[in-house]
């Protein structure tokens, strides 16, 4: 059975009463990085509640806080690597944390950035 069908009347605090409901669905766009849809009473026209979907993250784009997390693992990395190894032995271990297991990378690209490559995670 559709939830819709199933649950076509709500409760409207303004109307004081049990109304039809419109669901009113908004698609993510310029000024919403989310999907959303309202629960609107079809008496009054009054939001009953919005319901909000995952962030639409656009694929190859790290957000500030992702930035400053790599860039403060990496300052932690430099200091724990171990000075005994070459440079070009260090980075190549530094890289390799910072990109992580390939199972994690999978993983972070299907979930939220679909198309990403895997090197952008």
């Amino acid at each position: 059975m559709d939830v819709l069908a199933q649950f076509s009347r709500v409760w409207c605090p303004t109307c004081n009463k049990t109304q039809p409901m419109i669901f009113d669905v908004m698609k993510a766009n310029d000024k919403n990085d989310h999907d959303a849809a309202d629960i609107v009473c079809n008496e009054c026209k009054s939001v009953i509640a919005t319901l909000h979907g995952p962030s639409a993250h656009r694929a190859g784009v790290r957000t500030g806080r992702a930035e400053k997390a790599r860039a403060m693992a990496g300052q932690d990395i430099d200091r724990l690597s171990d000075p005994s190894a070459t440079e070009e032995e260090r980075q190549r271990c530094k890289r390799r944390l910072l990109k992580g297991p390939k199972e994690f990378r999978d993983v972070r690209s299907k979930s939220g950035k679909e198309g990403a490559d895997d090197h952008d995670v």
